[in-house]
């Protein structure tokens, strides 16, 4: 190879690496924006704790695009219930985890969320929705109305209990096409910080 042709080699292939540190870059802001549970409370209503809650999820166009290309998101509400002790760490007293899936179905053009059965790892599709746009999808997604979650009977009525909840949003299942590509990482995961309020039994 002459000199010219190597100096054109190394050219390209400085272009080669500085395009895949920038697709790594990209990577890792792909789920940028906010992200946090805004309010929360829990309602007792025939015997059973029912959560309210709000949520922010990370809206940009990279998961705009990742949705059109085939991919799932996945988000995870957990939920710790905690007895508060004086002297020792809190006990836990139940974890629950809220989960729903979004996607694109391309065909209807509309965003689809559905709450899966952590149980079965299956789609409920009772709870199946669908939005027209992804704000729309998000907002919904970020809405918890009256989810039961607790039994009152769980709690003692001489304690003090803490709630404790923390949004998180994931890659999920990937089409065949797309599993070979660099693009999709684990880089796909984001949690926010706990949200915390005193649950009197």
């Amino acid at each position: 190879m002459n000199s010219r042709g190597a100096h054109r080699f190394l050219g390209l292939l400085f272009a080669a690496v500085t395009a895949l540190g920038g697709a790594a870059e990209s990577r890792a802001d792909a789920l940028d924006g906010l992200l946090e549970v805004s309010s929360a409370y829990a309602q007792p209503e025939n015997g059973v704790y029912n959560l309210f809650a709000r949520i922010a999820y990370p809206v940009n166009d990279d998961i705009r695009a990742a949705l059109k290309d085939g991919l799932t998101l996945t988000f995870d509400l957990d939920v710790v219930v905690s007895r508060e002790r004086r002297l020792w760490t809190d006990e836990t007293v139940a974890e629950y985890t809220l989960k729903r899936e979004l996607n694109y179905h391309a065909v209807s053009d509309r965003y689809v969320t559905r709450d899966v059965d952590t149980r079965t790892g299956l789609g409920n599709g009772s709870e199946q929705h669908s939005y027209a746009t992804l704000e729309e999808a998000l907002e919904a997604l970020g809405t918890v109305e009256a989810w039961p979650f607790l039994l009152q009977q769980q709690l003692s009525s001489s304690r003090t209990y803490r709630v404790s909840l923390r949004a998180g949003v994931r890659r999920g299942r990937l089409p065949d096409t797309l599993r070979v590509l660099l693009f999709w990482t684990d880089d796909w995961h984001r949690e926010s910080e706990w949200y915390t309020w005193s649950l009197p039994a």
